[in-house]
C-alpha cells in the first residue's frame, strides 16, 4: 500500500501544482497599476490562417511605467495585432506606429479595480474547485483499494487524512495568492 499511496500522492501533488500554475497565468493577465508584458500574453492573433499567441508574432516590452511596446515581426500582421489587443476586453487602446504598437495603460478607476478583484476571485474559486476535484479522485482511488482488499481500513484512513492535508495546503496557497493579487489590484 505504501508504494501505491506514494505514487498516488505524487500524482495528486503534480495535478494540484498544475492548477496553481494555471492560476498564476490567469493572475498575470489581470492588469494592475504597473505595465507588464504578461498582460498581453493571453491575447491570440489571427496570423497565417490560425489563432496564434501574441508573443509568437511580436516582442512585448515595457516602454515606461504606464506604457507597453509591441514590436510586430511581420509588418503584414500589424493591423491584426492592433485589433486583437483592442478586442481583448482589457480596456486598452493601442496605437500603431509602423511595426511598433504602443499600448498606453489608462489609470485604473475604482470601478475597474473592483471588476479586476472579482475576476481574480473567480479565477481563485475555479482553482479551488480544480484542487477539490483532484482530492475527490484521490479519495475514490483509496476507496477502490479498500474495496479490492489492497489496503486496510486504518491505512485507508491515514491516506485520506494525508490527501485532505495536501488539499488544505493548496487551498491556503490559493487564498494567499488571491490576497496578494487583490492587494496588488487595489494599490493606487
Amino acid at each position: 500500500m505504501a508504494a501505491d499511496f506514494q505514487a498516488l500522492k505524487q500524482d495528486l501533488t503534480r495535478r494540484m501544482d498544475g492548477a496553481m500554475e494555471t492560476l498564476k497565468k490567469e493572475f498575470a493577465g489581470l492588469r494592475t497599476g504597473r505595465a507588464s508584458p504578461a498582460l498581453l500574453e493571453p491575447i491570440r492573433v489571427e496570423a497565417y490562417g490560425s489563432m496564434t499567441p501574441l508573443n509568437q508574432v511580436a516582442n512585448i516590452s515595457v516602454a515606461g511605467p504606464g506604457l507597453l511596446s509591441v514590436q510586430v515581426w511581420d509588418k503584414a500582421l500589424t493591423k491584426h495585432v492592433e485589433s486583437a489587443i483592442r478586442e481583448a476586453n482589457l480596456g486598452l487602446n493601442p496605437q500603431a506606429e509602423g511595426q511598433v504598437i504602443r499600448v498606453p495603460l489608462p489609470p485604473l478607476t475604482t470601478e475597474r479595480r473592483n471588476e479586476l478583484a472579482k475576476a481574480a476571485a473567480r479565477y481563485a474559486e475555479q482553482t479551488r474547485v480544480a484542487i477539490r476535484g483532484v482530492r475527490r479522485d484521490g479519495m475514490e482511488q483509496v476507496k477502490a483499494w479498500v474495496k479490492k482488499h489492497e489496503t486496510s481500513e486504518d491505512e485507508a484512513k491515514r491516506a485520506e487524512d494525508e490527501i485532505q492535508k495536501l488539499t488544505d495546503q493548496y487551498v491556503k496557497q490559493v487564498d494567499a495568492a488571491l490576497a496578494e493579487k487583490e492587494k496588488d489590484i487595489r494599490t493606487v
